[in-house]
């Protein structure tokens, strides 16, 4: 995926949809970046919000609205939320800031504890790296998304998945093994569903 593709503002929904699909089966379940993510995947328990939002106002907007959304909602339909913004925070820096008042809204909605939101961009940066060491790969997605997720679930994957606490390591591994350019080959290829 182009690092330029959150700054695309004719891309279409469809378009927005695939490459976000094929970022997850590709690079999330297709190299066990999150083990439970395969599960929602499979049941369709996943929900692709896009975002029209141009601006850091109208993204919290659509927040709020996906966050409702999944509160009110049977985990058996919807156990999570993918809010995808092609179009606002293609900036990182700003996308972090997003980020603080994101929170402050779970805060506020009285959330805090029922759901989280997990961050991911396409030029995702972890603290103390530089801009291009492969393990911010790990959460570089082709748009801006708030990943919305429910604490429940996120607890009883943890149950069942011994190591959970190993992830992060794990999946830094795996990016230092690929490499940027065994990066590229994999993501170029198509998903296996």
């Amino acid at each position: 995926m182009s690092s330029t593709s959150a700054e695309s503002h004719d891309t279409s929904h469809d378009a927005i949809l695939d490459a976000t699909r094929h970022w997850l089966t590709r690079a999330v379940i297709g190299l066990n970046l999150c083990p439970f993510a395969k599960a929602v995947h499979v049941k369709n328990q996943i929900r692709y919000a896009i975002s029209e939002a141009t601006d850091m106002e109208g993204v919290l907007a659509d927040l709020e609205t996906e966050l409702r959304t999944l509160a009110e909602s049977d985990p058996a339909d919807i156990d999570t939320t993918l809010l995808i913004i092609p179009r606002a925070l293609a900036d990182f820096l700003e996308y972090n800031d997003c980020l603080f008042f994101a929170d402050r809204m779970l805060k506020q909605l009285r959330l805090e504890g029922t759901l989280q939101i997990a961050s991911f961009h396409p030029h995702y940066q972890f603290e103390g790296s530089g801009p291009d060491d492969i393990e911010n790969y790990t959460n570089r997605s082709p748009w801006p998304i708030l990943h919305l997720l429910r604490e429940a679930s996120i607890a009883r994957a943890v149950d069942a998945f011994p190591d959970a606490a190993d992830i992060y390591e794990r999946n830094e591994e795996t990016m230092r093994r690929l490499g940027p350019d065994g990066w590229r080959k994999w993501m170029s290829e198509p998903a296996k569903d």
